[in-house]
């Protein structure tokens, strides 16, 4: 590896440094969080790189207190690690999985829940909106989290004139399947194409693998989703993702989706046969796909009708029993 390749490492460790600080920081300090992360630099040259970036706008010297990152150095850092972070959601997706314990048997245990945020004014309006995709079933499950201001889901306080609503994630049936000795393969987030209430096939896809952002968040923000209408109308387009299982457990597979659907969590999901297309996507011989509704699909109904929504895919574990019907909700 070339000197000016080590260089650039040790710039960008300290540029990450100082973002995580979130506060002035002097070269001293930096020194030793990077002797922890495993580079030596002495406090003079690190006092050398911080020259170095000022000239060029990635730090701005705060008085005697130290150095902090500026919009511009944050943008290099975000831009920097991009091809690092590709994996991250598939890493996300295991790592959550691995940590949810939900128990079918006993009905006890934590799962994993999407978040949105929307203002308290809009919340009668998003909730008409979410009423088609939860009675179609476009999502695992109707069970929701409502929380108001000041309350929490998971670690995430709801802010001020806002209202919170904890959504099943698709990621949940990953970790059921985990619990009973079947290794799930998530392999994309798309948009699913609905005709006549039945899905299709998908016409839009981002592999997991290949982005540093949740798929599902994309296509929202995007306004490349139709799931009012695929609620209202039986026809439009909802996000979903694609999971690859071993083609020896599927009928282990479709015993635990029954389980499932006894705990509420029976909404639209979809299992192929051994080596053939499921949805007209290909599965190896030994494989069988698994396509699975995406827990946003509500939300994005609201998103579509205008609400201002700001939803975050795989955002925690809460506890099962915390949450209640769709249906019994009045906000």
């Amino acid at each position: 590896m070339s000197g000016e390749r080590i260089l650039e490492r040790k710039t960008l460790a300290i540029l990450e440094i100082l973002q995580e600080a979130g506060k002035p920081l002097g070269a001293r300090a930096v020194s030793r969080e990077l002797s922890r992360r495993g580079l030596d630099l002495n406090e003079r040259t690190v006092r050398y790189h911080l020259l170095h970036l000022d000239a060029r706008g990635f730090t701005r010297l705060v008085g005697r207190r130290g150095r902090i990152l500026t919009e511009r150095g944050a943008r290099e850092v975000q831009g920097a690690l991009a091809v690092e972070r590709l994996g991250f959601v598939n890493a996300r997706i295991d790592d959550l999985a691995w940590q949810a314990d939900f128990d079918l048997r006993t009905g006890k245990g934590r799962v994993v829940v999407n978040i949105t945020f929307l203002p308290q004014e809009q919340e009668a309006r998003a909730v008409e909106a979410m009423r088609g995709a939860f009675r179609a079933g476009f999502c695992l499950s109707d069970l929701v989290l409502r929380a108001g201001p000041g309350e929490r889901i998971g670690r995430a306080e709801v802010p001020s004139g806002m209202v919170g609503w904890a959504t099943l994630c698709s990621v949940t049936l990953n970790a059921v399947f985990l619990r009973h000795g079947i290794p799930v393969e998530s392999s994309f987030g798309g948009l699913l194409e609905i005709e006549g209430g039945e899905p299709r096939r998908f016409t839009e896809i981002i592999s997991y693998s290949g982005s540093t952002l949740d798929p599902i968040e994309i296509f929202i923000k995007g306004k490349m989703t139709g799931v009012h209408a695929a609620g209202t109308t039986g026809s439009g387009r909802i996000c979903a993702s694609f999971r690859r299982i071993p083609a020896s457990a599927r009928e282990r597979a479709l015993e635990i989706l029954d389980r499932m659907r006894e705990a509420r969590m029976g909404g639209l999901v979809v299992l192929g046969k051994p080596g053939q297309p499921c949805l007209e996507i290909p599965c190896a011989r030994e494989r069988v796909g698994l396509v699975v509704a995406g827990g946003l699909n509500p939300p994005a109904a609201a998103e579509e009708l205008g609400v201002d929504t700001y939803s975050r895919a795989m955002a925690d574990l809460v506890d099962y029993s915390r949450l209640v019907p769709f249906s019994t909700l009045k906000p």
